[in-house]
């Protein structure tokens, strides 16, 4: 393909204001804006001001896209259309990068990895700009997608005929307060007729309290949750008192694990040879259902 006048003068100016790794990186900065022009006209059927009767739709600006490469951070513009959307297929490849980096970001982000050790690590795979807060916190936004998808599906695409419950205590940033508090992990657990297990929801509350309990359960029976035949927990006076409320039909069992641990923590220590550690191993909660 030929370059025009104009396309030889950009290529010449960036020859001259460019010096070693530099020239590279702005030759391929202008190779594939050229591509992805060249690739918006012909997909709506004219150039920038070119009247044409095969036009389909016109252009409607540019967005940024920075493409880190080998040759550097490559900062591009996509044209934007008044009618559909375009996304050059020369960057189509870098999609699948991107997750990639996308997953590490986001895994980062779980384990509880500071912003800044995040930017060292993106910069460690070669990106040079490195990542802010804010494309931090843009990323990972796609995780609150995901998880609100996974607590609110359905669950009648199968029977649930026992249903484990217990929680846990978290460390967690309450940006309201500004500080760390402990807040209250629930978890319910299905199991099916053949065996089979399912984590059916999870929530976040102050405590474990019963109205927090009974809303939580609730809001399983309203996604679909239903033929309970048993419900296994520990003894905690709130729990009993939702399950009692909203499992109504449903038998319920002490969790022998709890029942042994809270056993343990009054038996004295030259008695005890049953260690909870290693029950829990053994035989986690939620047990087995009778």
């Amino acid at each position: 393909m030929a370059l025009s006048e104009s396309a030889l003068s950009e290529l010449r100016a960036a020859i001259d204001v460019g010096h070693g790794g530099d020239l590279i990186r702005q030759l391929a900065e202008w190779a594939l804006q050229q591509l992805i022009e060249a690739q918006v006209s012909e997909e709506i059927g004219a150039g920038r001001y070119e009247r044409s009767d095969e036009r389909t739709t016109e252009r409607n600006g540019h967005r940024p896209r920075l493409l880190s490469t080998k040759a550097g951070d490559l900062d591009l513009k996509i044209p934007k259309l008044r009618k559909g959307s375009f996304f050059p297929t020369v960057l189509e490849p870098r999609r699948r990068i991107d997750q990639a980096l996308y997953a590490v970001v986001m895994e980062a982000y779980v384990l509880g990895v500071s912003t800044r050790s995040v930017d060292d690590l993106v910069a460690a795979l070669g990106i040079d700009a490195g990542i802010s807060k804010s494309q931090v916190s843009r990323i990972c936004a796609e995780l609150d997608v995901r998880v609100a998808a996974f607590r609110n599906r359905t669950l009648g695409h199968t029977g649930f005929v026992y249903v484990y419950l217990d929680a846990t205590y978290v460390h967690v940033r309450d940006d309201a307060l500004g500080q760390i508090v402990s807040r209250a992990v629930v978890v319910a657990t299905g199991v099916t007729a053949e065996g089979g297990r399912e984590v059916l929801g999870l929530d976040v509350g102050d405590s474990e309290d019963e109205t927090f309990w009974t809303a939580f359960l609730r809001s399983l029976k309203t996604r679909g949750l239903s033929a309970v035949r048993l419900v296994i927990s520990d003894a905690h006076a709130g729990l009993k008192a939702a399950i009692r409320k909203t499992m109504s039909g449903a038998s319920w069992q002490r969790c022998r694990v709890h029942y042994m641990r809270n056993l343990h923590a009054v038996v004295p220590r030259a008695h005890k040879t049953w260690s909870p550690r290693r029950s829990a191993r053994s035989s986690p909660c939620p047990t087995r259902p009778p």
